[in-house]
């Protein structure tokens, strides 16, 4: 077993080597302690299941990884196969795979497949030149994260307790690392009776060195564990308003180009791409990448260009004040900008089933809702929509469950789905597509029991599960822009040629121009990604978008 030196109370972060050579993990450890020992612990494994171990044991003491170096070619367990595992004990560490020359094709596979940060080649002297620079920028990226101010989250619920999902769903998605604890075992017990809290109370968050949170909203938890939920000040160049790819692209384009740009998201970055568990078709990711991962990397690149994030702020108005675009809270703040991008995107249009909202959060899901997966674990898991989110979520949901039952009311997945997804689904053995089918009850008791199946020939099935993913389609949620922004008959804001009817300019547009292509009918105010009207719902099309709003945004402000 690996020695982990005894750690204080606020214990110096640890960088983890792992090498079955004695010799090179002697050498990488010496290496590292000679340029990082009085900031860091390095603790050192001579194979991937003795690391996972120590990292168990890191993870009990409530300690730090800040970065971990894994040789790529390791007997039982390889490098790449141990940093993906690792990745559940410390996601926020970054990763880094040694490997030789011959393996850089692993290197590469690995960066795509785990989302490895960089790869070493051995030997790495002189390590001032090969090493250090690459430590040195993995350790910069940790710092910058939230990391080393939520490492010790506790978080207690009640696994059947919508509150208690949307309080993990909410952590999970902002990459916050947490500890759950159920109120049925005796440590979630002793933590809700320290907080004076009871199990009515759920759930009970923890944050270290802070005072117990109960049934925190998502601005309080989103405050209390470090996300950004304040402005640094009431005016910018540009704020953005959703941080889903195309609001992200936005955010980074705008920041590398030097606006005073803000960032604001109303629960995570990400938006509905940022849930998917793998996302295969986004060029530059030949093994796909996940969401999260995709969501993550956008956000730290926006952040290092001097974009803020701010987390749990909902947009309840937009207002045209003279040349300034202000942007009203739902708390009573506001901000204003020269110029605004809106990429709200879409929310998951809500099952028109009987029973199923009441069983919100306690076995009726919308998105894949990945905390989800080990309550899944040999059970039948259905999964509603015929889209390739639905069929991502099946693929996924297929390694934990018994068997996964795709539930599509048309009449074949080829018209809605990806070519490549389908064929995936099709060699899946425990994945069904069930075609011409929709559900039509859901019922249980403190959580989903059972659900109604209707087929094309009107025979009614029930089945027993406890949990159902919804993906039937979306909407843009746009009610809060009545009366400023010029809309479709479905809530889609129109942009550029849209807006002209018989040549002639949309009402109140002062400009002795027309409204560029993602401008919408107030000047100043761009559209990028799926809330635009006629937008492609791609994660790539978006991210396109938010970068074009970008430039458009600098014609505007040139004008001024």
């Amino acid at each position: 077993m690996t020695q982990i030196p005894e750690a204080g109370a606020r214990a110096r972060p640890v960088l983890l080597t792992v090498d079955d050579d004695p010799g090179v993990s002697r050498a990488v450890a010496r290496d590292l302690r000679r340029h990082y020992g009085e900031r860091f612990r390095v603790v050192r494994a001579s194979s991937g299941e003795e690391a996972l171990e120590a990292l168990r044991e890191l993870t009990l003491r409530g300690d730090r990884v800040a970065a971990m170096l894994a040789d790529y070619r390791m007997p039982g367990m390889n490098g790449i196969e141990f940093l993906e595992q690792a990745m559940d004990l410390f996601p926020r560490a970054r990763r880094a795979l040694l490997t030789a020359y011959a393996d850089t094709d692993a290197a590469i596979q690995a960066i795509n497949l785990v989302d490895v940060d960089h790869y070493l080649l051995k030997p790495w002297e002189p390590p001032e030149e090969k090493l250090y620079p690459v430590v040195d920028a993995m350790i910069e990226t940790w710092a910058a994260s939230p990391d080393t101010a939520v490492e010790e989250v506790k978080l207690v619920g009640h696994h059947w307790s919508a509150p208690s999902f949307a309080a993990r769903d909410f952590l999970a998605r902002n990459a916050v690392p947490y500890r759950w604890y159920s109120v049925e075992e005796n440590d979630g017990r002793r933590i809700l009776s320290a907080a004076g809290a009871g199990p009515d109370d759920v759930p009970v968050v923890v944050p270290p060195g802070g005072p117990a949170l109960l049934a925190p909203s998502e601005a309080q938890l989103a405050a209390a564990v470090g996300l950004t939920v304040e402005p640094s000040t009431d005016f910018y160049d540009l704020v953005v308003v959703g941080g889903g790819p195309a609001g992200l692209g936005a955010a980074v384009y705008a920041a590398s180009e030097g606006l005073r740009t803000v960032l604001v998201e109303r629960s995570a970055t990400g938006g509905q791409a940022g849930q998917s568990s793998r996302i295969e078709n986004y060029l530059g990711f030949p093994d796909g990448v996940s969401g999260g991962q995709l969501a993550d990397r956008a956000r730290r690149q926006a952040t290092r260009f001097g974009a803020e994030v701010l987390t749990a702020r909902k947009v309840t108005a937009l207002e045209v004040r003279g040349p300034a675009r202000v942007v009203h809270f739902a708390d009573g703040g506001s901000i204003a900008a020269h110029a605004v991008v809106l990429a709200t995107g879409v929310a998951y249009r809500t099952l028109p089933t009987d029973g199923a909202d009441g069983f919100t959060g306690r076995g009726v899901y919308y998105g894949s809702a990945l905390t989800e997966a080990a309550a899944c674990k040999d059970q039948p898991v259905y999964v509603v929509g015929g889209a390739n989110s639905a069929g991502q979520s099946a693929v996924f949901f297929s390694r934990h469950a018994s068997c996964v039952t795709l539930v599509v009311r048309g009449a074949s997945l080829e018209a809605s789905m990806s070519h490549y997804l389908v064929q995936q689904l099709a060699d899946i053995p425990n994945v069904v597509v069930r075609t011409g089918t929709t559900v039509t009850a859901a019922r249980g008791g403190d959580h989903l029991e059972e659900i109604e199946l209707l087929d094309g020939s009107g025979r009614a099935e029930t089945v027993p599960t406890s949990h159902l993913f919804v993906f039937i389609g979306a909407e843009p949620r746009t009610d809060w822009l009545d009366g400023v922004l010029a809309r479709d008959a479905r809530g889609f804001v129109l942009t550029g040629p849209e807006l002209l009817v018989d040549g002639e300019r949309p009402p109140g547009w002062r400009l002795q121009r027309d409204p560029y292509f993602l401008e919408s009918s107030v000047p100043g105010v761009f559209v990028a990604g799926d809330v635009r009207s006629q937008s492609v719902k791609r994660v790539a099309s978006a991210v396109g978008e938010g970068a074009m709003a970008v430039t458009l945004v600098h014609r505007y402000l040139e004008e001024r």
